[in-house]
């Protein structure tokens, strides 16, 4: 006989733009917030009533009306004031995960000093999951789209090889990905100090990056794992931090039909296929809960 198994309901992306104007300098935040609530749902699946169902459309208005009565200050912020509400003000919902991606703007400097024009910065996007079940939190923030390279300072060769292995050893090669990373904060209880989420985010943002360029790296994995340690030795707040590094291949091009010998100087930068490389760093005595996809 078949039986009901964990589940939840929501709104999923509801985009959100939100303007402070002080004076005649502008703020922006541009959020994509997801809600994800579940609790005493067991009666809608099974017999189709409604009566402990808040509607999607009403935690889609709630994120709009908390925008303008609370404004946003970080995504992890933001999520932590929604989800507290949907916990404490519905009495069938146990549990609230929100999920925020913010999107950055930078001000266009002119001439004329205006304090209202922007332009989106790149492809990286800021991130944040927040779960709460009435007692305890968990927030998970990070990034993806963060796109870097190395020029030098990689090699790899000494892997298997068998009779379908075509690729060449390489003592001197690009490495470059897009870091896709998230981590797990300590905090999880309203009566400790709540991290400061910016500074947070402004460091580990920092320490990735700074791993990723002084690693003199033999594999990827090894630059990945150098990444995250750097940032759960230097942020004692961080707990774990999980990260998923495609390799973003480039390959020398044959240039001797032309005569000319190509001393690591033009590559071929391939999209597809790709490796993935993906790892979970974590404090001594945590335990992993970061998903892993």
């Amino acid at each position: 006989m078949p039986t009901l198994g964990p589940n939840q309901y929501g709104k999923a992306e509801t985009r959100v733009v939100r303007v402070v104007r002080d004076g005649a300098v502008h703020h922006l935040k541009d959020l994509n917030v997801s809600v994800a609530l579940s609790g005493e749902m067991d009666a809608v699946h099974l017999s189709g009533s409604n009566a402990n169902v808040l509607p999607t459309d009403t935690t889609k208005n709630t994120v709009y009306a908390f925008a303008k009565e609370h404004g946003i200050d970080t995504a992890e912020e933001f999520g932590i004031r929604l989800a507290r509400h949907f916990v404490t003000g519905q009495e069938p919902i146990h549990r609230a995960r929100i999920r925020v991606e913010e999107y950055a703007w930078e001000r266009i400097g002119t001439a004329g000093g205006a304090e209202h024009s922007f332009v989106r910065r790149g492809q990286e996007v800021r991130t944040a999951q927040i779960t709460f079940d009435g007692e305890r939190w968990e927030v998970i923030s990070g990034l993806t789209g963060l796109t870097v390279l190395n020029t030098t300072d990689s090699e790899f060769w000494g892997y298997v090889k068998d009779r379908y292995t075509t690729l060449p050893e390489a003592r001197d090669r690009i490495l470059a990905t897009d870091v896709h990373a998230r981590w797990r904060y300590g905090w999880s209880e309203d009566t400790r100090p709540m991290p400061d989420w910016d500074h947070g985010h402004a460091e580990a943002r920092g320490h990735l990056l700074s791993a990723f360029a002084e690693t003199y790296s033999l594999s990827l994995q090894q630059t990945l794992y150098q990444m995250g340690a750097r940032v759960i030795e230097r942020r004692p707040d961080i707990d774990e931090i999980r990260l998923s590094l495609p390799n973003k291949h480039h390959f020398l091009v044959d240039l001797e039909p032309f005569g000319l010998t190509n001393d690591n100087e033009v590559y071929v930068a391939a999209d597809r296929p790709y490796g993935l490389i993906e790892a979970t760093v974590l404090r001594d005595g945590a335990e992993p809960r970061i998903p892993t996809d």
